[in-house]
């Protein structure tokens, strides 16, 4: 099955940069962008296009421009020619650098739009990847809702009815803050980072049972809410099973896949009389103490003579 190939209009990278347009076809903003990559164009304006990606935006900067202004007149006319004829989505020129005439004219020809940046070419060509990558990258949606405590993303899974909800607004009154409610936007913007948020149209909402459908932001306030945030951490909630053995040590590590990334992952038991906002707050200091090596269990272990000493010193040190 192949992986579903996302766009993001021209006109969004143009807002989102604040670029400022030197040619722009009819349909120019109404075009899309489907390549979460940057390409600087010193082999292609050479008259190299065996691996020449015209998908990709083409960031123009002082390198650039200095190999052509050491052509002549004719040979620089030919190679932007030959470069702008590949037709990419945009071609952008950096730091605000006069841009040669025969340049406007072959964007003029081929219909390309032409854009010019105030930034560095370094400092705009981090921004575009930077943009590009959540508006391109690969994306689910799961039933669940998502919070940040003491900054870390907590994907709160389980069941309708089990008590994400509940516990998020508890959360959030407890000074933390909410992302999404029943449905997360979950998208892989690197090989290491899933960031999730709300759609649209129920940013901020939260469904609670017997109450309604409630605006956290709206009676909270806009410290209680938040657009975007990294997935830290999944926890399961689950009715409590008396017949089943819940983890009492921490020592086994349990891990969700989500969109190729690993992710730990708790399963907490519920029950009546369970603060499952304390619960979820100590996860979350636990999950960041053990992101810096330090593991509460690994050391009770050491200190009983049931593990050795040189592997947890190993694990804990950082």
């Amino acid at each position: 099955m192949m992986e579903k190939q996302y766009t993001v209009t021209l006109e969004k990278v143009v807002k989102e940069l604040s670029l400022e347009t030197v040619y722009m076809p009819a349909d120019g903003t109404e075009r899309v962008i489907v390549s979460p990559e940057i390409n600087r164009p010193g082999l292609a304006l050479n008259g190299y296009f065996e691996h020449f990606d015209n998908a990709r935006i083409q960031v123009l900067g002082k390198s650039e421009f200095g190999f052509l202004e050491g052509l002549s007149k004719e040979d620089k006319a030919a190679h932007i020619d030959a470069f702008v004829a590949k037709q990419p989505p945009l071609v952008l020129v950096a730091r605000k650098l006069e841009i040669p005439e025969e340049l406007i004219v072959a964007c003029q020809k081929y219909e390309v739009p032409l854009m010019h940046s105030a930034d560095t070419t370094s400092g705009v060509t981090a921004a575009l990847i930077s943009f590009l990558n959540v508006q391109l990258a690969p994306r689910i949606t799961r039933h669940g809702v998502l919070v940040e405590a003491y900054g870390e993303g907590i994907l709160l899974v389980g069941d309708s009815g089990v008590g994400k909800s509940e516990t998020a607004i508890e959360l959030v009154k407890r000074g933390h803050r909410l992302i999404a409610d029943d449905a997360v936007e979950i998208r892989r913007v690197s090989s290491k980072t899933l960031v999730g948020s709300a759609p649209d149209n129920i940013r901020h909402f939260i469904e609670l049972r017997g109450i309604g459908i409630v605006n956290v932001r709206r009676i909270f306030g806009m410290g209680a809410v938040k657009v975007t945030e990294k997935i830290d951490m999944v926890v399961q909630l689950e009715q409590w099973n008396n017949e089943k053995t819940y983890d009492r040590m921490g020592l086994d590590n349990e891990y969700m896949d989500i969109l190729g990334i690993t992710v730990p992952m708790l399963t907490i038991p519920v029950k009546p009389g369970r603060n499952l906002a304390i619960i979820i707050e100590v996860a979350a200091m636990n999950n960041r103490q053990k992101k810096l090596g330090y593991n509460a269990a690994q050391e009770l272990m050491q200190k009983l003579g049931m593990v050795d000493d040189t592997a947890h010193t190993e694990q804990t040190a950082f």
